[in-house]
């Protein structure tokens, strides 16, 4: 469940006698940084939620994927899958880094993957991410197919003074299709929190 998976990382950070954390975290990723978040405030000081949401598709959708990989493989969906990850003008003009991430992709065990589909299926963080008192900056591909800006944008509107940003050329992960823009952004963001915190400015959500 997404709740295990919040246990999980909390745990980790427990066993590494870490707080004060800046949690970056990419789609589901960025599901469990807004649970730990709310489970354990204490420990976060700053949130990057990239290509992610309070709620992320539909039951129906995650019951016909989860019902598709179980009889089938994760090689029926991968096709789908990737076109909403990437732009067109990533899977045409870098075919051969696309064939890894499928490879990648495909060789998950179907029970791991079809258990974080049920995780996000069951997750809604609508009431905490409004209840959120980090500074928090969104970022989304602006041809994101499976979190499209539309729904990081919302996220983004519940959590008080979140700064929301789209990076143009990229899909669900801008990390591989425009690292240099999410670098910049993710930089921005942290330079300016870090600024606040000394007392020299105020602090940019």
């Amino acid at each position: 469940t997404m709740s295990d998976h919040v246990g999980d990382l909390i745990g980790l950070l427990e066993y590494l006698s870490v707080d004060n954390v800046v949690l970056c975290g990419v789609s589901v990723g960025g599901m469990i940084a807004q649970g730990v978040c709310a489970r354990r405030p204490d420990l976060v000081s700053a949130l990057v939620l990239c290509d992610t949401g309070h709620r992320i598709g539909t039951a129906e959708l995650w019951n016909d994927r989860i019902d598709r990989i179980a009889s089938g493989g994760i090689s029926v969906m991968s096709e789908p899958i990737l076109e909403r990850w990437f732009t067109a003008d990533f899977r045409n003009s870098r075919a051969a880094e696309l064939e890894g991430y499928r490879n990648m992709l495909i060789r998950q065990p179907v029970e791991g993957y079809t258990g974080t589909c049920a995780a996000i299926r069951d997750a809604d963080f609508t009431q905490d991410a409004a209840n959120i008192a980090v500074p928090a900056l969104c970022v989304v591909g602006d041809q994101d197919g499976s979190t499209p800006p539309a729904l990081v944008e919302e996220l983004a509107g519940l959590i008080p003074g979140a700064r929301f940003e789209v990076i143009e050329g990229a899909g669900h992960l801008p990390s591989i299709e425009q690292p240099g823009r999410l670098s910049a952004l993710i930089k921005g963001f942290l330079t300016a929190n870090a600024v606040a915190a000394r007392g020299e400015g105020s602090l940019l959500h």
